[in-house]
Formats: structure tokens, sequence, C-alpha cells
């Protein structure tokens, strides 16, 4: 799928007139819609709320895509919130249009016949892991979190202790188990502590609302060890298995398990979160990020020495010239810096796909810390000094509390709310104006049209990294 880049440098004095004018057309039509929003008539009656927020929905992208895309003003014009209003509409009643549109509604039923398994395999594309909204994702999650577990295994691979669990119909899907109650603070480096299993279940949401939608999905689950877990669980696993003080602890397989390193139930309940397998028929092929972590103290990356080091990614397949998979790498990044994951050294897409999103697997090293906001998980951004326009638009349109808001609402729904605590959520509030702060930055120093891009075809090329 080709995209294009957006515009090139203004140098002309044609050029400079033309601008002008776009932005003197620009400015009427942006007073046009708010005015629209301010003389709007009230409508009332019970039947209309559900059409009127749609309805309100559309209008806020299309004025939204009025001041940003038409126009190309800079940030400080662009801004849509100023504390009180979305484009003259109540920052409250933005906010409750989009938990209506990212709502959740848990324990829908599909129609007979119909498999949760095979309606969420159905979502997935090269370019997305489920529409932008869908009333069935409550059902397909309803189904992750109490259909019967069948077969119960270590995890695939990796540093950390999961497991591998078969539900009813065949379906596999990784059990990530909960080590820290949800007010613990990580501290230390970016990727510091064990996954976080209510992490991968924010992150998921979070993902949605973002628009990016390239997140496997996630929810909470509670499980009896010695009804769901023992009576399945393979001959490997159950070799992990011991009695500490009553209760019943397992370590499983994986780089850094062993029984000192045990989990243990509480009352025979373990709680986890449960994140469903991309189809069999997808294939993912991983490569190294560029702006990977060393892991080891005292050692720097070269990205952290020197500045200039996105000169050196932009010469090197796939991520040459901006490509489409660059402007995924850095809609990763800035979602990364959200919810506080500094772990991401390898990146995924799907292999025989040429522009096929990039996947964004594994993110339990999230929410560890709210009062940490780690600068250096953004590199990508303030190095490369490039973002897309769409992602732009969005953060843009999530200001001022409305995102932290939005997610606090939707996850409400999950079994094992409260997911985050209110730490948590003015982190994200926080940390998204300190994207845009790192934007604005770039604008100031290299322009607006060298800065917002849309991403262009990747090039067929293989050059090894």
């Amino acid at each position: 799928m080709a995209r294009f880049k957006v515009g090139g440098r203004n140098s002309s004095t044609p050029r400079l007139k033309r601008r002008f004018q776009f932005l003197v057309v620009g400015t009427i039509i942006f007073m046009v819609a708010i005015s629209f929003f301010i003389l709007k008539p009230e409508i009332s009656g019970t039947g209309q709320d559900s059409s009127i927020s749609a309805s309100l929905g559309n209008q806020l992208e299309v004025a939204g895509d009025v001041v940003v895309n038409r126009v190309g003003l800079p940030p400080d014009v662009t801004k849509l919130t100023n504390g009180e209003a979305v484009a003259g509409v109540p920052v409250q009643k933005v906010v409750e249009t989009l938990v209506q549109k990212y709502h959740v509604e848990f324990g829908r039923e599909l129609e007979p016949g119909r498999s949760p398994w095979e309606v969420a395999a159905g979502w997935v594309t090269p370019y997305q892991v489920l529409p932008e909204s869908t009333p069935d994702l409550g059902a397909v999650l309803h189904a992750m979190a109490t259909a019967p577990i069948i077969a119960v295994d270590n995890g695939f691979r990796g540093t950390q202790l999961k497991l591998s669990m078969k539900l009813a119909g065949d379906q596999i899907v990784a059990f990530k188990p909960k080590w820290y109650e949800r007010d613990y603070i990580i501290e230390g480096s970016p990727v510091s502590g064990r996954d976080r299993h209510n992490g991968e279940i924010a992150a998921f949401h979070l993902s949605r609302i973002l628009g990016f939608r390239r997140t496997p999905l996630a929810v909470g689950r509670k499980v009896s060890f010695s009804r769901d877990i023992v009576p399945v669980a393979s001959k490997d696993l159950l070799e992990t298995f011991h009695e500490t003080n009553g209760e019943t602890c397992f370590y499983g397989r994986c780089h850094y398990c062993s029984k000192d390193n045990s989990l243990c139930t509480k009352g025979d309940i373990l709680e986890g979160s449960v994140v469903l397998w991309l189809p069999p028929t997808v294939h993912l092929k991983a490569g190294r990020n560029p702006w990977r972590r060393t892991y080891r103290e005292k050692l720097l990356a070269k990205w952290e020495k020197d500045d200039d080091y996105c000169n050196i990614v932009r010469q090197i397949q796939p991520f040459k010239n901006d490509s489409a998979l660059l402007l995924d790498l850095i809609d990763t990044i800035v979602f990364d810096y959200l919810i506080g994951n500094g772990d991401r050294h390898h990146y995924e897409v799907m292999d025989g796909v040429s522009d096929g999103m990039l996947v964004m697997l594994d993110n339990g090293k999230s929410f560890g810390n709210p009062y940490q906001d780690e600068r250096s998980i953004l590199a990508p951004l303030y190095q490369c000094c490039s973002i897309r326009y769409s992602t732009w638009q969005k953060l843009l349109s999530l200001q001022n509390n409305v995102l932290g808001s939005i997610l606090r609402e939707v996850l409400r729904s999950d079994p094992i709310h409260p997911v985050l605590t209110p730490q948590h959520f003015r982190a994200i509030d926080r940390r998204l104006e300190k994207v845009l702060q790192e934007v604005e930055k770039c604008i100031k120093v290299k322009g607006l049209n060298s800065v917002i891009l849309e991403a262009k075809a990747k090039d067929s090329e293989d050059d090894n990294w």
C-alpha cells in the first residue's frame, strides 16, 4: 500500500504566496467549523443520544482534518484543546463520545454458530489486528476470560514466566501471571522488574484509542489452580510445581525461571492476563530494533552516544528514506513512552508482506513506575525528527487529560478492574504532553513539512542490518 511524504521545502515566492492563500482559506474553514459547533442547536430526546455522539465524533475528526491537514498551521495553532473545549465542544463531551466509541460490551453474545476465535482471526490484515470499532470485541474478550482451559504448558520462549494455554475451540493464548500489586513501584532502569500482567491489558486498549490497533487482544482472567490448571497441565510443567506455606507454587521454563523465583497462588487463585495469539496463517518475522539497549550496565549503545544516529539508520534497509517501517517504529516508541516500556529490543512484521504493519507484541514491561518519564525511549522520535501525520493529529486531539480519562473508563469493563492506578492515568497524560513538546522542538528547527510525514511505500530491498 503506497504512502507518500507530505510536501517539500517552501523556497520560491509563488509557493509562499500559495501557502499564504491556503492559510487564509484554511482559517476561514476553521472559523466556520468552530461556529458550527457553537451555534449548533441542542437536540433532546432519549432515543437520540447515541446518534448525536456518533455524529459528534465524525464532526470532530473532520474539524481536526481541516485544521491540520488542509492548512498545515504550526502546532501552537492547530492544538484542538485548551482545557475547556475541543473544536468548540466541551472536553467532557469529547471524552464521553470517545468512551462510547471504544467501550467494550463485555459478555456480548455472538450469533449461534459463530466462533469467537474465527471472528478474531477474520479481523487480522497486514495493516491491523482488529478493526477500529466492532461490538463483537466484547464477545471475543469474554471468551478469552471464561472459555474452559483444555491444556496448559510452559510458555513458548523468552526470559519471563508465562503459560501457554489452549482454550475450548483449540485457541492458543498466552497467560502472563500477576507478580505485583497495582500500586507497586518498579524502580531502576526502564527494563527493570518482571512483566506486568495488567500492563498487557492497558496497552491493548491504549493502542485502540491511539488508532494503532497493532497489539494482540488482551484481557484479565482469574483461574483456580487446582481446578483449571493442574488437571490439564503438561508433564513438563507439573515438574515445576511445589508446595510452600500451604500454597501451590511453580516456576515453569524460561531463561530466568528457577525454583528460587517461583510464583505462588493466593488461596488457589492465580490472576493474570490472557493474550490472544495471532491466527496460525500469520507468520511473523523479527528484526532487531536499531535503538535497542545493550542491557549491560555502563555500556552505552551507539544511539545513546550519537545524536545524529538516525542518519545512519536512514541509510539502511528497511528504514531507508523515512520508510513506512521507520514511521511504524516511531509510532511504536511513542506508544512505548506513554506506557513506560523501555524493552522494545526487537520488532515483528508479517513475513511475506512488503508494506505490512509493525506488530506491537510483548508489552509486559510497562506501567512499572508512574513517576518516571524515561525520555530515552523517545530517541527515534527526537533523533529522526519525524512522525506520521495521522499519529500527530491523533495525539493533538487527546491532550489535556482526554487520553487518560478515556482509557480509565474503557478499562472498567475488564474482569480484573481496576487495571491501573490513578497515578498511571496521570502519567499517560503527562507523557503525551512531553511527546508533543518533542515534536514542536523538531518543527521549530526543521519545519513542519520535514517533520510531519506520511510513509512512502516500503522498498523491496532487504539489506542486512
